[in-house]
């Protein structure tokens, strides 16, 4: 079965932010950021992760996860740009242990994440730049034609 598998390298974890390397299917598509990564990983007991967690400012564990195209976002559902451009529905990572409602969005520092993770170009420090078009082409050229052809998307998040 066709699949888009998507892999995010954490390869810069600075103390506010992450920076990390965003592939498809192997190929190298863009650069990321993220909250602080507290190295919380998957498997981890809920507990320990929850005790380590700053809500909204912290990087999503390591681990693989799917992302749905099928749940409009209460947030960006409400923003022109986004309910111009996708009706409001979102890339969304599933079964995040003590997250929820972690997306795949635009944005260009580390306040914009609130524990979702950004696309663009790091061209800058701690920062990103051309991040609606990283996210449209993102949405355009892979998320979008997934969804319409029902292809399961996968996030894979690792440390370098």
């Amino acid at each position: 079965m066709e699949k888009l598998e998507l892999v995010l390298k954490r390869v810069a974890a600075r103390d506010h932010y992450t920076i990390g390397k965003l592939y498809i299917n192997g190929t190298p598509f863009c650069d990321t950021l993220e909250d602080t990564d507290r190295e919380l990983d998957q498997a981890m007991p809920l507990e320990e992760l929850l005790a380590k967690k700053v809500p909204g400012k912290t990087a999503i564990p390591t681990g693989t996860y799917r992302i749905t195209m099928n749940r409009k976002s209460p947030k960006f559902s409400k923003i022109d740009y986004y309910r111009d451009f996708c009706d409001g529905y979102m890339p969304r990572l599933l079964g995040i242990p003590g997250f929820e409602g972690v997306l795949i969005h635009r944005g260009n520092r580390e306040d914009n994440t609130e524990g979702c993770l950004l696309v663009g170009d790091n061209t800058s420090k701690g920062g990103l730049s051309n991040s609606k078009d990283r996210w449209e082409q993102l949405m355009r050229m892979h998320l979008l034609p997934a969804k319409e052809k029902g292809i399961p998307i996968t996030i894979e998040v690792k440390r370098k």
